[in-house]
């Protein structure tokens, strides 16, 4: 079935077998080095897939943005791992492209209108990982993950930010440490009265998670984060348990009202073909920490037979996203 939605979308995270990887002579997974312009999968100041719009109605702003999006990418690194590292290589030739041509593209592309584009490439934890009966292991690998977003924030903070304005962005893999980077450097503290907004996607947040954000509840308030996960209307997931507590914001919307949003509110997906806006073919309800829509029709969705729509977190409202965002740091600097 997961194939099947792969072929749908073609937005897939990589499924490749092998990767070569590069050790140092103790055979550990180099340490990215955040001053190397490779190390980073987008940076504004030079061309990458973040760049990229799917219409030439739609413009890259980064130019002239008043603020900065911090975007961590999901899970590249589905391969089997076999006797492979844990945490995959920042300088793989073969995954960086599979990062680049599938997150970097549909996803972090998404906040090009709002500000400039920083993604770093980061020793992302296998997919296997998630499911780890060894937690020590578990904590170990999601540890190294994170060392290198941290690190690469770091570093964008010390030469890039200039104190501005923030959006922090991430999907799956990219929300585990999103969600760990908030609470360390925003959740609280002085960072956070630079925060426009966080899109914490793809990986449950839940309410009690920070101590001091809250989530958003309008569309042009700041400060806030936002978070979904998308599924068809009636499903629940495996390990789900209702009255979970889960914060869930609906992207057509933008409140946390449990009302269905019609597909008629949705300003455009993109799907297969990157360089086309596919309008009004989802829609967006709230329900027991999930969002739910009915099955979306657009060319080959009949193949589209999983009910978990995770891959298109961010697809099918990529321009409500995108429009969202605009207008967040539109209100955060007063224009």
């Amino acid at each position: 079935m997961k194939n099947l939605l792969f072929v749908a979308l073609v937005i897939t995270s990589a499924c490749a077998t092998t990767y070569n990887f590069s050790v140092n002579n103790n055979g550990e997974l180099l340490v990215p080095d955040y001053s190397n312009p490779d190390h980073w999968a987008a940076l504004p100041t030079k061309t990458d897939p973040a760049d990229r719009t799917p219409v030439d109605t739609i413009a890259d702003n980064q130019a002239i943005a008043k603020a900065d999006v911090f975007f961590l990418h999901p899970t590249i690194y589905t391969g089997k791992r076999s006797d492979q590292p844990w945490n995959g290589p920042i300088n793989d030739p073969e995954l960086n492209k599979d990062v680049d041509e599938s997150t970097i593209l549909n996803q972090a592309s998404i906040f090009n209108g709002a500000g400039k584009v920083y993604a770093p490439r980061y020793r992302q934890a296998h997919i296997s990982a998630y499911f780890l009966e060894d937690k020590q292991l578990q904590q170990q690998v999601f540890d190294l993950a994170y060392s290198d977003v941290k690190a690469a924030f770091e570093y964008y903070l010390q030469y890039y930010n200039n104190d501005r304005p923030i959006i922090i962005a991430s999907h799956s893999q990219g929300t585990t440490h999103a969600k760990r980077l908030m609470r360390e450097y925003f959740d609280g503290k002085p960072l956070q009265k630079q925060l426009v907004a966080a899109y914490l996607v793809g990986i449950p947040v839940e309410s009690d998670y920070f101590q001091v954000l809250k989530p958003c509840d309008s569309p042009e308030e700041t400060g806030c984060f936002v978070s979904w996960r998308a599924y068809r209307k009636g499903h629940f997931p495996r390990y789900h348990t209702k009255n979970n507590h889960i914060i869930v914001t609906n992207p057509l919307t933008w409140t946390r009202d449990t009302t269905l949003a019609p597909k008629e509110l949705n300003k455009g997906s993109v799907l297969r073909n990157f360089e086309k806006i596919h309008p009004q073919i989802a829609e967006a309800q709230l329900h027991d920490g999930l969002l739910w829509l009915e099955r979306p029709k657009f060319p080959f969705s009949f193949l589209l037979n999983n009910p978990n729509y995770h891959i298109a977190d961010y697809n099918f409202y990529y321009l409500n996203v995108r429009y969202n965002a605009m207008k967040r740091v539109e209100a955060f600097v007063g224009d």
